[in-house]
């Protein structure tokens, strides 16, 4: 019987190790104290499977030493340090553990909210550093009563809130991507606006690192808090603005921080650590026994299932077979991904329905493209958990259709997909082709006939259609020192105009606003591609 080579490239728990040993179709090599050059150069190349974690990056080096493998399992959560084009690229399947420290993530920020609340940390040093028995410098505060913020209320998110319930908290939940039921029916606090959040005592974010996420909380969120309130960040380092938080803990402003994680680690010079109103730990949040078994295990289960060919739990890519899709396929799949993407920014808000129509003959691939864009369309509030293989999975749970449509031949264009994302605040429609050279264009949005490309920092600004409009959009732009790259019109029988307008800088929230304030505006969106 063909044994399959499964290599652990970095430490993982030791009952994960038994189960590949253990296994008789297994070839197990336990690499993790090789020479990463070595381990890269000589045993890689022989392996089906690898185990990885952060100590074992998977760049262009070690994928073009992988000349014979299936898959590789990222023995944890986040996956930053795994070039996912480049596996795909190769045909690797790529896979995390996404929930195993779900539950040591959450006991670490309760951790941190309690030192923060009655400094916990600085009066034990006191004592057991210092021997200094003073216990009137050591008044804290209460956690019953107080107002925390939740924002993101996935599978960390809310196992916080319902711990924190359980202290006689007020909890305030803010997550555009979920029905508020799951918030209201545990007598919680649902809210779309995000200044309830910067009103509450205790703020802690619970979201996926993204364009969207990094940098939310910045000096203008500072500004609109209350002051002495608490803020905890044991999800992902740059979430909030670091700069910022440091300002607002030396002002006081903020009275006290819970950090695990950081926007460069290690961070052992980080200007936080000089402030005395800091609780911080080197990102411990899946640092417990009890998650790094289910870590080991669960990585060594996937590794197994993986390199036999039975399954690919919780995938992160899908290897495109050429010799079964046409290769005029692929560019589709990929443009309708970040269609779905591009949508979801537009429109942020609980997605109901997602509907992909083909035309032409990418009409016949309909159902992959659906996938594709699902994917797309959900990882703005799904982060690291979402991928081509539970895509369907994960809708249903969150109680979102998905629907493909094949409608033959297109009068305009060879290939045409149309992407219609329904959400509760409305719907957008997107459609696009693909020119000669493979060249992605948006052809048409919400029913204006517009062509522009699909890459970059957007800006769709619909207006009334009236004299002016382009300049006053220009100058708005121009004041904020934001350069455009392109300018594409569109009118309809309404009366209405939209323009896209490409930029090459970051648009922030005091930009859009005041597009928002021009007379003409009927609607301001900003993307990132």
């Amino acid at each position: 019987m063909k044994k399959y080579t499964v290599v652990v490239c970095d430490h993982i728990h030791e009952a994960g190790l038994k189960m590949l040993e253990s296994d008789e179709n297994i070839n197990f090599i336990m690499a993790a104290d090789v020479d990463k050059k070595e381990l890269i150069e000589t045993i890689i190349p022989t392996a089906d499977v690898a185990i990885t974690r952060s100590s074992t990056d998977v760049d262009e080096f070690f994928i073009k030493n992988a000349t014979n493998m299936k898959a590789i399992v990222r023995a944890g959560v986040g996956v930053d340090n795994v070039d996912i084009p480049g596996c795909s690229k190769e045909g690797i399947i790529v896979m995390n553990v996404p929930t195993a420290n779900t539950i040591a993530a959450v006991e670490l920020t309760m951790a941190h909210m309690l030192s923060c609340m009655r400094m916990f940390p600085y009066s034990h040093n006191h004592l057991k550093i210092d021997r200094v028995w003073k216990r009137e410098k050591w008044y804290g505060h209460e956690m019953k009563g107080k107002k925390l913020g939740v924002i993101g209320f996935g599978n960390i998110g809310s196992r916080v809130a319902k711990r924190a319930a359980a202290f006689e908290m007020d909890i305030v939940a803010y997550d555009p991507y979920i029905h508020p039921s799951k918030v209201t029916d545990l007598d919680m606090t649902y809210t779309k606006n995000f200044e309830d959040i910067l009103a509450c005592d205790i703020i802690t974010i619970h979201t996926p690192k993204n364009q969207e996420t990094i940098g939310m909380i910045d000096e203008a969120e500072f500004a609109k808090m209350k002051d002495g309130v608490v803020v905890i960040n044991c999800a992902r380092g740059g979430l909030y603005n670091e700069e910022a938080l440091f300002n607002n803990l030396k002002s006081g402003k903020v009275r006290f921080a819970g950090i695990d994680v950081f926007n460069k680690e290690p961070a052992t010079d980080h200007p936080l650590l000089d402030l005395d109103n800091v609780t911080v730990s080197p990102h411990l949040g899946a640092n417990t026994f009890e998650s790094q078994y289910n870590i080991g295990t669960q990585a060594a289960k996937n590794a197994i299932e993986a390199a036999k060919g039975i399954a690919y739990p919780n995938a992160m890519n899908l290897p495109i077979d050429e010799s079964k899709i046409p290769a005029f396929v692929k560019p589709f799949l990929e443009m309708g991904q970040k269609i779905g993407f591009l949508e979801s920014q537009m429109n942020k808000s609980q997605i109901i329905s997602i509907k992909v129509s083909g035309y032409g003959e990418i009409s016949e691939y309909v159902d992959s493209l659906s996938t594709f864009v699902a994917v797309g369309a959900m990882s703005q509030n799904s982060g690291d958990t979402i991928n081509y293989v539970n895509a369907d999975f994960v809708a249903k749970e969150k109680g979102i259709e998905i629907e493909s449509e094949s409608c033959g031949d297109s009068k305009v264009f060879k290939n045409l997909i149309t992407i219609k994302l329904t959400t509760s605040e409305g719907t957008t429609t997107i459609s696009a082709t693909i020119f000669d050279d493979n060249v992605q264009r948006i052809v048409a949005i919400d029913g204006f006939d517009i062509e522009v490309a699909l890459r970059g920092d957007m800006v769709m600004f619909k207006n009334t259609d009236v004299p002016g409009v382009i300049g006053s959009v220009g100058t708005v732009l121009a004041n904020h020192n934001i350069n455009i790259s392109d300018f594409s019109l569109a009118r309809n029988d309404q009366s209405q105009a939209l323009a896209v307008i490409l930029v090459d800088d970051i648009v922030n929230e005091e930009t859009l606003l005041e597009l928002s304030s021009l007379k003409p505006c009927l609607g301001v969106n900003y993307a990132r591609i």
